[in-house]
């Protein structure tokens, strides 16, 4: 199941399935879907800490009634969408994660998972503005897979971590590197510039995934494709990351690991790729959907 967060007529948020032949979606805050469903959660990451999966249930449920009012049903392309998850408690990500850009750079493989921790606040959706700021040096791009944690995750082996999955989306891990490399590889203050962590247009179920490790990963901006890879060369499996961030912090339901970015990054490419003002960058993860933003310049992030 394909669920969305977009943004109704007033302004505020709902949450939506995809129908069909996916460019309609069934707007789940109609009345006639909370006749049918009871009570809806009024986002999505109050449906997964309420239980995901009962929830996909009784949409399946709904869809094959066959009886929704058309009011309920809405032009995927007139909507505006936002991140799936649009204020998750935090994001974690997986730094030299894949090891085709480990080769690439000719880095050592890590002998555990480099983790960062990025605020939830610098999540955007699909089509808002990556703000680059004036004063921070190079910034670049990492296309991702994102997992989406559905129940607390504390002390989890690998053997079970899989059942904490709510969710897969895109993501696009917007890097300050030119301070990360001024903080000697600290990535507290690159990793958390504002509007710098775009995710969607989807959160899509696990069953819609039949390999996590069968992904292509693709990358562009303005139309000069700059990565191509898959999932299959990501080195810490998610499983592995799910309980070793476990042991590190608690996992709460809406929380998101991002997996790490194949090769391809910004300073590998002559001329390099570091985001400028006034381009596009667009993600897609086969299967997944695509997710592109525009870049404009933000205000000074240092001073």
């Amino acid at each position: 199941m394909r669920l969305i967060t977009f943004r109704t007529d007033s302004g505020s948020r709902a949450v939506g399935v995809l129908f069909g032949d996916g460019d309609r979606i069934i707007d789940l805050s109609h009345p006639s879907c909370t006749t049918l469903l009871g009570k809806i959660p009024d986002s999505l990451l109050a449906m997964i800490e309420d239980g995901l999966s009962g929830w996909t249930t009784k949409i399946a449920r709904l869809i094959a009634a066959e009886n929704l009012h058309p009011a309920a049903i809405l032009n995927l392309s007139e909507l505006k969408l936002d991140a799936p998850i649009p204020n998750p408690g935090k994001v974690v990500g997986a730094a030299y994660n894949f090891t085709d850009a480990l080769d690439e750079r000719a880095m050592p493989y890590p002998q555990e998972p480099v983790i960062f921790i990025r605020s939830g606040n610098t999540v955007i959706g699909p089509k808002d503005t990556i703000l680059v700021p004036p004063d921070v040096g190079n910034v670049g791009y990492e296309a991702e897979l994102a997992v989406v944690i559905g129940k607390q995750a504390l002390f989890i082996e690998p053997d079970n971590a899989m059942a904490y999955v709510a969710g897969y989306t895109v993501h696009n891990d917007i890097s300050g590197s030119g301070m990360i490399k001024e903080d000697q590889g600290n990535f507290v203050r690159g990793k958390n510039m504002p509007a710098s962590a775009p995710f969607g247009p989807y959160l899509i179920t696990p069953d819609e995934i039949s390999n996590p490790y069968a992904i292509d990963i693709m990358l562009d901006i303005d139309g000069r494709q700059l990565q191509k890879g898959s999932t299959a060369t990501m080195l810490f499996k998610i499983a592995e990351l799910i309980s070793y961030i476990s042991k590190q912090m608690p996992l709460e339901p809406g929380d998101i690991i991002a997996t790490g970015t194949p090769a391809g990054l910004a300073m590998m490419h002559t001329p390099t790729a570091w985001l400028q003002v006034g381009q596009t960058v667009n993600v897609e993860l086969k299967g997944l959907g695509c997710l592109s933003n525009p870049i404009k310049q933000g205000a000074p992030f240092l001073e």
